[in-house]
């Protein structure tokens, strides 16, 4: 770091999500994991099983590090790496199988891997300890395993890409979720690589790619859709950022078996944002162990020698013998080009030419030396493991020794057009220093090398980047024109700005900070005290409206009183007092004069805006709190009907009063006086295919049916003297709705019902 780097304000530090790491996938030790099965032909059935194809468990009780759990559900993990004639299978032990919400240090499912490719030993714990710090990519170490008391050998132990891994790095859980794995790996097939081969129909994806969520294939066939047909509009519903970290990853590292393989081994998740996030899985093959294809001139394998110098860009460059959608309509875009060979020059400086990850897997290589000797049953000799770091070990295949491979291969890479002579940036800046909610926020930076310089910025970390231009013409506060310092203005922010800097010129790209955008420059305002309150709530949801598990669940709904957008990432509900900190609410932004539902259900695992308790029908207190124990808002309520609200009248500032409820939406909306003036009845109320209107009024009116959200669902007028009408309600979906009638200077509102 230089001397100007040492200068930056401690708000413009980089910031990422930081979590700490648990003690279960700590890399200094290596964890026990104890298997005991009741049944003494445990084996013959998980071989059955997976003979079968059949994802059935069999249960054991386990130890791990001395902490017991019981009926746990076991099978074999993963395909190739199974074998019933072999001794050492690779394990997946779901701890919940049958006892609800059992799990080890927040784990509740746990992947051993064999490491039935790897003499080192150390592969997937060293590629994952290095993606981890360009993209959200699993937790790995090592674990000694054994089967009722005898010791089965040393097993690389990774954490699943489950729902749990998609909260804590997407702030969501329930969004469209696929695993792209085919079903049967075709050697000469397209297998899970994004293209639109199988035609229009969503059904013939089914083979290629694996839902892991109640719903999405609509989804992933508008993103293979995009990808292929209007890759310019890419942005708006893929990752593109994350996805070239995983290209440039896979290819500084030779990992193959992966989407630039056989086009397999990752998953897709769409985020909060609309936007779907590629990610790693399955490592255990990298540093050039998996060589078969790179689905371009060496469609038929490659050698060591030639993984060396493998071109990065080879679906850009080069043919592509299985199409490669994700690589060639990407890179086919010269900036998307650029911002990829940044990031592969990052990676490999900050890993590879300075050595960094021969330490860590030296260090990874003493801490298991002792169980690599006590595993009578691996598939290498303790000498192999001894020598892989540094050569080649001969076996069904050349295993490339790890430091012979990458210091070649980081050599190539470092000297690739497009690597080098990029823009510089420095000094950046973020004006003023001390700045409050609604003020307008200058970035600004210098730059040279460069022909253009632009600000990703967004207000909260579950969002997508935005992009605007940065000058260097003296009217942005950059300075005098032409003096190589750029400047761009954020209007009317709101208590968190997160930010970074890409410059870029002719030839090459350029990220401040260099892991952007997994890291970012971070611009706090001050704390929120009155901007964000709580506005409604029903203790008692009989038949009001359904959460996104079908349920009628409590809920309380936030209201954000500014024009600014403000994140909740900092705050926590509670409805004790003494227990501020209960519930962390959720890290996304509240738009500017919106509303935040939260479901009081105590099913935190539901989704991000389900919370761990639930609301008292007879009464209680509710605290709003940010991480200092501010206080931010609060009520004391008092005892509940059943589907009727408390809440803020006039909306968002009143005092606290039972009222209809007004599901996200304006709480004035349900205390609008009815009149006798219209006349209204609708009926049946109840309704289900048909509702009649009558009214007596003498003057046109105008009739609205609106949802609890405020969306209006019907329209339609009542001419002079019309007294009678007929609605068709076949197409509206059960819940509770309100039908408003308006004439020149009346309104009536009636409250309904769809069964």
């Amino acid at each position: 770091m230089n001397f100007k780097q040492l200068l930056i304000p401690l708000t413009l530090l980089p910031s990422i999500f930081i979590y700490g790491q648990s003690n279960f996938y700590s890399i200094d030790s290596v964890t026990e994991i104890k298997l005991y099965f009741q049944q003494s032909n445990w084996k013959h059935l998980l071989d059955s099983f997976y003979v079968d194809g059949s994802d059935s468990r069999i249960l054991a009780n386990i130890i791990i590090d001395g902490n017991s759990y019981d009926s746990v559900g076991v099978r074999y993990k993963g395909y190739s790496s199974v074998n019933t004639t072999q001794t050492k299978n690779p394990f997946n032990l779901k701890l919940d199988h049958v006892i609800e919400d059992q799990h080890h240090d927040g784990y509740n499912k746990i992947k051993l891997s064999n490491v039935i490719h790897d003499p080192s030993f150390i592969r997937e714990t060293l590629s994952y300890k290095i993606a981890r710090q360009y993209m959200p990519a699993s937790e790995a170490n090592f674990a000694n395993v054994y089967i009722n008391d005898t010791l089965w050998g040393l097993y690389s132990n990774v954490e699943a890409v489950n729902k749990d891994f998609l909260e804590k790095h997407y702030n969501s859980r329930s969004n469209t979720f696929f695993k792209c794995n085919p079903a049967s790996l075709d050697l000469y097939g397209e297998n899970s690589n994004l293209s639109d081969s199988p035609g229009t129909d969503s059904l013939s994806y089914e083979p290629f790619y694996d839902i892991e969520s109640d719903y999405g294939w609509s989804d992933l066939f508008q993103l293979i859709d995009t990808l292929n047909n209007y890759p310019n509009s890419i942005e708006n519903i893929l990752n593109v950022d994350q996805t070239l970290w995983m290209h440039a990853f896979n290819y500084s590292i030779i990992n193959f078996d992966s989407y630039i393989g056989y086009s397999q081994n990752y998953y897709l998740y769409k985020d909060h944002s609309g936007r779907f996030n590629p990610i790693l899985w399955d490592l255990n093959m990298s540093f050039g162990s998996f060589r078969l294809t790179d689905a371009s001139s060496y469609f038929n394998g490659f050698s060591i020698s030639q993984a060396i110098g493998l071109d990065p860009l080879t679906h850009y460059n080069d043919v592509s013998v299985f199409p490669r959608p994700l690589m060639r309509n990407l890179f086919n875009d010269d900036s998307y080009r650029k911002m990829y060979l940044a990031h592969l020059k990052t990676i490999v400086e900050e890993n590879f030419s300075n050595q960094a990850y021969v330490n860590s897997a030296i260090s990874m290589q003493q801490t298991i030396n002792q169980s690599v000797i006590n595993d009578t049953n691996k598939f290498y000799s303790y000498t192999d493991f001894q020598n892989n770091l540094n050569n080649t070990v001969n076996n069904l295949i050349d295993y490339p020794g790890i430091t012979t491979l990458m210091n070649s291969r980081a050599s190539y890479l470092m000297n690739y057009p497009g690597i080098n002579y990029s823009p510089t940036i420095d000094s950046v800046k973020a004006m003023p220093i001390n700045i409050n909610i609604g003020d307008d926020l200058t970035i600004t930076a210098e730059a040279t090398n460069t022909n253009g310089v632009y600000l990703y910025y967004r207000n909260n970390s579950s969002e997508a980047f935005q992009k605007t231009n940065m000058y260097d013409n003296g009217l942005n506060d950059d300075g005098i024109a032409g003096d190589d310092l750029y400047g761009a203005k954020i209007v009317n922010i709101g208590n968190k700005i997160e930010y970074y800097i890409y410059a870029e010129n002719d030839s090459t790209g350029k990220f401040s900070p260099d892991r952007a955008a997994f890291e970012f420059y971070t611009v706090n305002t001050s704390d929120i005290v009155n901007e964000i309150v709580i506005n409604e709530l029903v203790a008692i949801n009989d038949n009001v409206i359904q959460n996104n598990i079908g349920e009628f669940s409590d809920w309380i709904e936030l209201y954000n009183l500014t024009s600014s957008n403000l994140s909740m990432g900092n705050l926590y509900l509670s409805d004790d007092i003494s227990e501020l900190q209960k519930w962390s609410l959720p890290n996304v932004t509240i738009s500017a004069n919106d509303y935040f539902i939260i479901w009081a259900d105590a099913k935190s695992n539901e989704g991000i805006n389900h919370a761990n308790f639930k609301l008292k029908s007879q009464g209680e207190a509710l605290i709003l709190s940010n991480s200092n124990g501010l206080i931010i808002d609060s009520i004391t309520y008092p005892v509940q009907s059943t589907n009727v609200a408390y809440a803020r009248l006039p909306n968002g500032t009143g005092t606290f009063t039972y009222a209809t409820p007004s599901f996200n939406y304006n709480n004035d909306f349900a205390s609008i006086k009815h009149t006798s003036s219209i006349e209204l009845n609708c009926f049946p109320n109840p309704f289900s295919s048909f509702l009649h209107i009558e009214v007596n009024n003498e003057l046109p009116i105008e009739i609205t049916v609106v949802d609890l959200q405020g969306k209006t669902m019907e329209t339609f007028s009542f001419s002079k003297g019309q007294k009678k009408a007929v609605i068709n309600t076949a197409a509206i979906n059960k819940g509770v709705y309100f039908l408003k009638a308006k004439s020149i200077n009346n309104t009536t509102i009636k409250k309904l019902i769809k069964i």
